[in-house]
């Protein structure tokens, strides 16, 4: 099955690179000073709250990614795509 890509405007992000011997999340925050349009794999798309999109990303990792888009316009777009 071919990826369906969505178009988002992302900024800053955070790399969750799992969990430490603690059960504590290993986070690495990445400041942007600007948002890019970037087109995403809906399959790569884990979860969307009011601020950030999550992503999978390289070995396991996931990103929290900062998106300039409307919440309720992407809810719109992600929910009525096919699965």
């Amino acid at each position: 099955m071919k990826d369906k890509f969505i178009e988002l405007t992302l900024g800053s992000y955070i790399i969750s690179h799992g969990y430490n011997a603690k059960n504590k999340e290993m986070m690495e925050p990445i400041p942007s000073e600007n948002f890019v349009k970037k087109l995403v794999p809906i399959s790569r798309i884990k979860s969307v709250s009011e601020k950030y999109i999550l992503t999978d990303y390289v070995d396991g990792r996931w990103i929290y990614w900062e998106y300039e888009e409307d919440y309720n316009e992407l809810k719109k777009i992600l929910v009525s795509q096919e699965c």
